[in-house]
């Protein structure tokens, strides 16, 4: 856009009673979303609001404001659980088609670590629904251990409907090709499926969810302890369920689809 049109275009916006009204209204829903939205989400939220306006004049309004989320990627570490041949390892069922529609009927589960300010490492366990993106759990520990792994699935399992037949998709760390995480996998009626070797778009839902954590709640936040870091993460994980709103799942937070979805 040129300078003269911006200006005009930005003249035009701020004379206008109605702009004015929704400028308030970006901002707090900007504020309401800790920074983190970006135009598109906010263009929904103001349609659920009711208010009829189109995308593009709600980026114009954003960088008149001086409005952008913020990406930042300090506590952003890869980390690898492989560790060879060591277990049974699952077909890839999935094999990158993320199409589920039914909440609990395809699971992904990965560990992450982030780095804590005394500079040791936290390492995160979670499992989220593909069909809602919902955290259906969320363990942290010090160590990346057997003992992370099966607290996490004991979460879930609180977290299900009973007699729910999951497909359970995870890399081949080798936490996941232990043979007591497998047996309690066929205990609980799951259905295991693992990602080809050092492929992390095989397990692309969890693999997001982990960088919007890392992104949106950790942001430049100099985290001294587990505990802390625990109380951070929790924080996020309950707006993330209850308030986080999704384009993918129609504009809704991931608890709000499920209960259309299913109808309670």
């Amino acid at each position: 856009m040129k300078h003269a049109t911006y200006y005009d275009e930005k003249k035009r916006l701020l004379k206008t009673s109605k702009y004015q009204q929704i400028q308030n209204m970006i901002q707090n829903i900007f504020l309401a979303s800790h920074k983190t939205y970006g135009y598109r989400r906010i263009h929904r939220q103001l349609l659920n609001q009711g208010v009829k306006i189109s995308a593009n004049t709600v980026l114009k309004l954003m960088h008149i404001l001086g409005i952008k989320n913020h990406i930042y990627r300090r506590h952003t570490s890869s980390y690898s659980s492989y560790k060879g041949n060591i277990g049974t390892k699952a077909p890839n069922f999935l094999k990158q088609t993320f199409n589920a529609t039914q909440p609990c009927t395809v699971i992904h589960t990965d560990v992450t670590q982030v780095r804590l300010s005394n500079q040791h490492w936290a390492y995160i366990s979670a499992m989220t629904d593909e069909a809602t993106k919902e955290v259906l759990a969320l363990q942290i520990s010090a160590h990346p251990d057997k003992q992370l792994i099966m607290k996490t699935i004991d979460q879930l399992c609180a977290n299900l409907p009973t007699d729910t037949k999951s497909i359970i998709h995870s890399d081949q760390g080798w936490h996941y090709q232990q043979k007591d995480y497998q047996a309690k996998l066929k205990a609980l009626n799951f259905i295991p499926s693992m990602s080809r070797k050092g492929n992390c778009l095989d397990n692309a839902p969890i693999e997001s969810f982990f960088n919007l954590l890392k992104r949106e709640s950790l942001n430049e936040q100099h985290i001294k302890n587990i505990a802390e870091l625990s109380d951070i993460v929790d924080k996020y994980v309950h707006w993330f369920n209850h308030e986080r709103i999704s384009l993918k799942t129609k504009g809704l937070p991931p608890i709000a689809y499920r209960k259309q979805v299913l109808g309670n």
